[in-house]
């Protein structure tokens, strides 16, 4: 999660933007439960301290059987809306 989000927020900067401009992510999870939650969010409060800025607006998370690259266990998508 920690590595997904870091990657956003290369993209985002890549554009001029930060993940204050993000409207809406969804995080897909490979073989979610209810117990991944706390890692994942530990990943992303992790992002919030190293880039200031806590790394989730509205989420939508997903649980999956499979991601299209095998050795990925959670996709970030996010909609971010720049001026």
């Amino acid at each position: 999660m920690e590595q997904a989000y870091l990657n956003l927020a290369t993209a985002l900067s890549a554009v001029g933007g930060s993940f204050d401009d993000v409207a809406k992510v969804t995080v897909y999870v490979v073989d979610w439960t209810g117990s991944k939650m706390a890692a994942l969010m530990d990943g992303a409060g992790r992002v919030a301290a190293r880039l200031g800025s806590f790394p989730v607006r509205p989420m939508t998370l997903v649980g999956v059987a499979a991601l299209a690259e095998p050795d990925l266990l959670v996709e970030v998508e996010a909609i971010a809306v720049l001026a």
